[in-house]
């Protein structure tokens, strides 16, 4: 006979159950009481301490990027956990006194790094095993991570760059509860189900709504600028975001896990947060750049 479903505890009632978990699959309440907690912590640093907004990148970055290369080891991908996460630290830091040409140099550097260290770790004698495959993943986890995330620090040092954070996290924040919602209430078809059977395309027209009216007041009302540049950055944040999920969806999905990790309850790990923030920091970066 078939055991109890992991992380459910047995003595609860099949209605208990049902509740304290939202349709997603995710418990709903701590899922709200811990984003709600990240966002008011996120907002306060912005508005007071902008700067500092650097070092909790690098701290949530730093444990994001053990999470996902210890369920790759478990995996038996050996991807260099150590050069990995101390160039993704040089890939952020980089950012704050060199900029654009720091972040690519630091990553460059990271990348040549954990090639040698991947060539070697078994010592001078005995050739690497899966070489190619591990070295490429972690070529793939560098700029997934930190890469990304560096983005994030790129604008946030930028004049008005705590705005211009806010308007990014507001974003996305909006593109998760509109499709979220939308998703919940209407989700009837969809978008891939190979991939991430209860992502809908109702859903993903939640996001869009919701992200298209955030990005529009926030770019109006916090860096007032153009209205038309809050609509493409709505877009855009949906788009990317969505694509995020996915992708880390398909990662969980070959390594035959639900989350990266358990720090975060109702969302799983660092990771399981970040997924959709990454692409989208990079994405916020170039349209506030190139239009506000």
């Amino acid at each position: 006979m078939a055991g109890p479903e992991p992380g459910v505890d047995p003595g609860k009632t099949a209605a208990a159950q049902d509740a304290a978990k939202s349709k997603a699959g995710r418990n709903l309440p701590a899922a709200v009481a811990v984003g709600g907690s990240l966002g008011i912590s996120l907002v306060l640093i912005l508005v007071f301490v902008p700067k500092v907004l650097v070092g909790v990148i690098a701290v949530a970055l730093a444990i994001a990027t053990w999470e996902v290369a210890r369920r790759l080891r478990e995996a038996d991908v050996l991807v260099p956990r150590i050069p990995l996460i101390l160039g993704g630290q040089a890939i952020m830091w980089f950012a704050w006194p060199h900029g654009a040409v720091g972040v690519l140099a630091a990553f460059a550097g990271t990348v040549l790094v954990c090639m040698v260290w991947r060539l070697f770790d078994h010592g001078l004698r005995v050739a690497p095993q899966n070489f190619l495959r591990d070295t490429s993943i972690t070529v793939f986890v560098a700029a997934w991570l930190p890469l990304l995330a560096a983005f994030a620090i790129l604008l946030v040092l930028q004049e008005d760059g705590a705005g211009k954070v806010l308007c990014f996290m507001i974003g996305v924040v909006c593109s998760d509860v509109g499709g979220y919602a939308a998703g919940v209430l209407f989700g009837k078809h969809p978008m891939v189900p190979a991939i991430s059977p209860k992502k809908s395309w109702e859903g993903f027209v939640g996001s869009l709504v919701f992200s298209v009216i955030g990005g529009l007041l926030t770019v109006t009302l916090i860096l007032d600028a153009n209205s038309l540049i809050g609509v493409l950055l709505g877009v855009s944040l949906v788009v990317v975001a969505t694509l995020g999920d996915l992708i880390e969806s398909q990662v969980k999905r070959e390594l035959g896990i639900k989350d990266m990790g358990t720090m975060l309850p109702g969302h799983g790990g660092i990771m399981d947060r970040l997924d959709s923030m990454l692409p989208s920091a990079f994405v916020s970066w170039a349209v506030l750049t190139a239009f506000v």
